[in-house]
């Protein structure tokens, strides 16, 4: 399949508008390693607030990437899932997390003073 220069930067423009920020992918990765219930994410998260997790989560639901299911028993459990759609992005995240690891590794060797 061609695709033509723009169709690729809009298309490019859409996907990191759609998983960009600082939250959505860590939001993303703590639900798909077993984190359900809102404050087993934000734990699971350093630094994320409760204002700015809720406002990811309901960005993450409006664009199908997760689905929040609520149990009616006393008290109220409320989790989330990812949904087969946001799992059409798990190997994505993982080269992300690959190469996180790898970029960190190149800039810490880099860093290194060098010796004479």
């Amino acid at each position: 399949m061609t695709v033509s220069p723009a169709r690729q930067m809009a298309a490019l423009q859409d996907a990191i508008y759609l998983i960009g920020g600082k939250w959505r992918i860590p939001i993303i990765n703590a639900i798909c390693n077993g984190s359900h219930r809102f404050t087993n994410i934000l734990t699971s998260i350093p630094g994320i607030t409760r204002r700015s997790l809720s406002k990811e989560l309901k960005d993450l639901e409006m664009n199908f990437l997760i689905t929040r299911t609520v149990h009616s028993r006393s008290p109220l459990i409320v989790e989330y899932h990812t949904t087969e759609y946001s799992e059409t992005f798990s190997p994505i995240i993982i080269e992300l997390i690959r190469f996180g690891i790898e970029h960190k590794k190149k800039v810490i060797d880099f860093s290194k003073p060098i010796k004479f």
